[in-house]
């Protein structure tokens, strides 16, 4: 399990006894807190200098608890803050220098210039970020966020603003993307996507319209676990089907 405690921008050191961990046992530790990452989005990020994990002689990756903080860290300053990768880099840089790094107030507040921050309704809320911001936290172009949009795999809303998970989205699509696959054959994903959100949505309905408050707040709750219940079920039956060995 990734512990985590408060300070810099991170708020925690997974660790596992300072052994060198593999590339699985990596992936299971940041698991509890990110459901959505993948080994190819590990791969990626040392593809662009974000970690740099040994290698054993056979070329195995190993990884020390530091290098999974630093995941860590990448992962919540997008997953929060919506930053591309060359603006975490160089925080994750100044941090390495001793420097105190100020990051963008999750809710989409702007930089005032002071050491404040202050809310700008036009940029990203807590739950929902505009197009432009979506482009630079994905680090995508607007001819792929039509076409992905073109496919149903991007939606916005009637107001023309995207739900914060569909940066999540748009990244995994490009990383697919890299490997060959194009928007249409992601269509049978968010297909299944959706009859797995129906399967959630009849265990929840009843609860959502139940009289009391709290167990209308509980179905949210039981919503999110479903939720990520299914992703890690999926991600389980992908690998047994493919017969894959985390290393």
């Amino acid at each position: 399990m990734l512990r985590t405690s408060t300070g810099g921008a991170g708020h925690g050191t997974a660790s596992a006894g300072g052994r060198a961990m593999s590339i699985g046992t990596v992936l299971v530790q940041l698991r509890d807190e990110f459901p959505e990452v993948t080994i190819s989005k590990i791969r990626f990020l040392e593809a662009e200098g974000l970690i740099e994990p040994q290698r054993t002689p056979s070329g195995y990756r190993k990884f020390s608890s530091g290098d999974v903080e630093r995941l860590a860290q990448v992962l919540r300053m997008q997953r929060d803050h919506y930053l591309p990768l060359k603006v975490i880099r160089g925080h994750l840089d100044a941090l390495a220098r001793g420097e105190n790094v100020a990051l963008p107030a999750s809710g989409g507040q702007r930089d005032l210039g002071d050491g404040t921050w202050d809310s700008d309704p036009g940029r990203a809320t807590a739950a929902r970020i505009g197009r432009s911001e979506l482009l630079v936290a994905a680090e995508v172009t607007e001819g792929q966020l039509d076409e992905w949009e073109s496919y149903g795999l991007i939606s916005a809303t009637p107001e023309g603003a995207y739900d914060a998970e569909m940066v999540t989205v748009a990244r995994l699509v490009a990383d697919l993307g890299r490997f060959g696959l194009e928007p249409r054959h992601l269509r049978a994903m968010r297909a299944a996507a959706d009859r797995e959100a129906g399967l959630v949505e009849q265990v929840v309905a009843p609860l959502r319209r139940h009289r009391n408050p709290q167990t209308r707040a509980h179905a949210e709750a039981t919503a999110k676990e479903l939720a990520e219940l299914s992703v890690r079920l999926h991600s389980a039956l992908v690998q047994t089907a493919l017969g894959i060995r985390l290393h």
